[in-house]
């Protein structure tokens, strides 16, 4: 009975950590995940670094976002921080011909 009364405070404290800590950050992670799995060309982003952008070009785990006119950076897709507008389904025509325009200029 003593091992018990021993153990439980342990038990009690990695249960309190458990709940406040480490299930609302792998909570966030998957959510964080979750938005990068579902970016796509014309959405409005934000990278860990600051840098605001409009995706061009999406390609496996690398993505090409405009900061400005003639301004292309490519990014690895974890380091999106978050999406500041989600394109419209009308854009998407207008999207898809700067992509190849930009890939002709670029060739």
């Amino acid at each position: 009975m003593e091992y018990l009364y021993a153990i439980l405070p342990w038990v009690l404290i990695f249960g309190i950590f458990w709940f406040f800590l480490i299930r609302p950050q792998q909570k966030q992670k998957k959510e964080h995940q979750n938005m990068l799995d579902n970016l796509s060309i014309g959405d409005k982003i934000v990278t860990i670094g600051g840098i605001k952008g409009k995706i061009i070009k999406i390609k496996d785990n690398n993505i090409r976002i405009r900061v400005s006119s003639n301004v292309d950076i490519d990014f690895v897709k974890s380091s999106i921080s978050r999406v500041e507008e989600k394109n419209s389904s009308n854009n998407k025509k207008e999207d898809n011909a700067d992509e190849k325009k930009n890939d002709k200029e670029k060739e």
